[in-house]
């Protein structure tokens, strides 16, 4: 057979295949343009992990705010409006939003993870790993290190986002670290209880077990500080005993400073 044949019978094949495509395509589309919305699914993602958002508040959200989807063709929902009303939520990470032949709309939501909750006298919030606060939840409490004392960042009510300012989302950021070290240590964050921050803005952490209290100094040079807090219990407890002191100062750089 001739080059020129083949070639010939090549793109036939192709053009034939291509129509196919498109009239598979079209009826795709006229099929999906003719069906109607009958149910909403929605599935948490991680909702064994947190419970900050429910099944049953994500449908209050679409109904609340979509103008309706039940009944209406499925072409004609607006899914990047739909995954807007539910993104703006502030517990929720992110959502996506799609339709299936079956006449279902499909709403997928992934909850944002709180990494350490920020409590003050005048309320809370919580801070995820990149830094991100959002309001503390009325229906669920994450169990996550919680920081209180004299917090240095402006937050309060429903607000959510970065920190109002460069110097308190430093801040945030370096508590975050220092949460994360301590969860990934797989010891520290089973033995510290609590971390108040003082009106100097010094750390102070204190322990499961024991009264001392370690003066951190500031959300600084993390690994160090614990690793002379690790070399307290190493090498000064077995010879004092727990609770001997009342203060372990970790402040100062190569030091450890006790004080009964």
């Amino acid at each position: 057979m001739r080059a020129s044949i083949r070639y010939t019978l090549a793109l036939c094949i192709l053009a034939l295949l291509a129509t196919c495509l498109m009239a598979a395509l079209e009826y795709s589309a006229g099929k999906k343009g003719s069906l109607k919305c009958s149910s909403l699914s929605v599935t948490i993602a991680d909702s064994l992990e947190n419970n900050f958002v429910s099944v049953s508040d994500i449908r209050g959200y679409i109904d609340a705010e979509s103008g309706g989807y039940i009944g209406r063709a499925l072409d004609s929902i607006d899914l990047a409006e739909m995954e807007r009303i539910i993104d703006s939520k502030s517990a929720v990470l992110k959502s996506e939003a799609y339709v299936t032949g079956d006449g279902t709309l499909n709403i997928s939501v992934t909850q944002r993870r709180p990494a350490v909750r920020f409590q003050r006298p005048d309320g809370g919030f919580y801070a995820d790993r990149q830094g991100y606060i959002f309001p503390l939840q009325g229906n669920y409490t994450a169990y996550v290190p919680v920081v209180d004392g004299a917090i240095p960042v402006n937050a309060s009510g429903p607000y959510k986002g970065k920190a109002g300012s460069e110097k308190e989302q430093e801040w945030i950021d370096s508590i975050i670290r220092l949460v994360t070290y301590m969860e990934e240590s797989g010891v520290w964050d089973k033995n510290i209880v609590q971390i108040t921050v003082r009106g100097n803005g010094d750390l102070v952490l204190v322990p499961r077990q024991g009264k001392e209290k370690f003066l951190f100094g500031k959300p600084d040079n993390i690994e160090d500080k614990f690793s002379r807090m690790e070399k307290y219990y190493t090498g000064i407890v077995p010879e004092k005993g727990e609770g001997y002191y009342s203060t372990v100062n970790l402040k100062y750089d190569g030091q450890i400073v006790c004080r009964k």
